[in-house]
């Protein structure tokens, strides 16, 4: 059996630096369509860490470390009941730190079938629409302003 998840998670939004983005349709929920996402392995994991293991584990990116910019943004949410059976028995919210990916256009994505039936590479207004989690879709609809920013 499974420990149960650390409810403490990353969200990565991948784009291009023409504001591409990339989206994953989950493979346990046909039609939700997401960024990368990931909990922690171990309550001690840095959350950088989190980010290049759950990049890799999902679209097979390997990055190098500038590439990749902590929001310093964290949502803490209501885990869908669906799921909740992932966390320890009273665990219903999930705190989620949200970092930005620059990479190439045509980064070559490869993705882990369990996890992900598809991807799409969206412009960032589509891409939001597109997001079945409403933390997921803000995150993206900041995108224009945090790179204006150096954020």
């Amino acid at each position: 059996m499974r420990p149960p998840k650390i409810p403490e998670s990353v969200l990565v939004v991948i784009h291009t630096p023409a504001l591409d983005v990339l989206l994953l349709e989950r493979a346990d929920r046909p039609g939700f369509w997401q960024s990368v996402t990931g909990s922690k392995d171990a309550p001690d994991e840095p959350l950088t860490e989190t980010c290049r293991r759950e990049v890799f584990e999902e679209t097979g990116i390997v990055f190098a470390e500038p590439q990749l910019v902590n929001w310093d943004l964290a949502n803490v949410y209501e885990i869908y009941p669906v799921w909740r059976h992932r966390y320890a028995p009273g665990v219903t919210h999930n705190t989620e730190h949200v970092f930005g990916l620059a990479v190439a256009p045509g980064t070559p994505v490869v993705l882990a079938p369990r996890e992900h039936l598809r991807y799409e590479w969206l412009p960032w207004r589509e891409a939001a629409d597109r997001c079945f989690s409403p933390s997921n879709a803000e995150a993206i609809l900041q995108l224009p302003q945090r790179l204006a920013a150096g954020a």
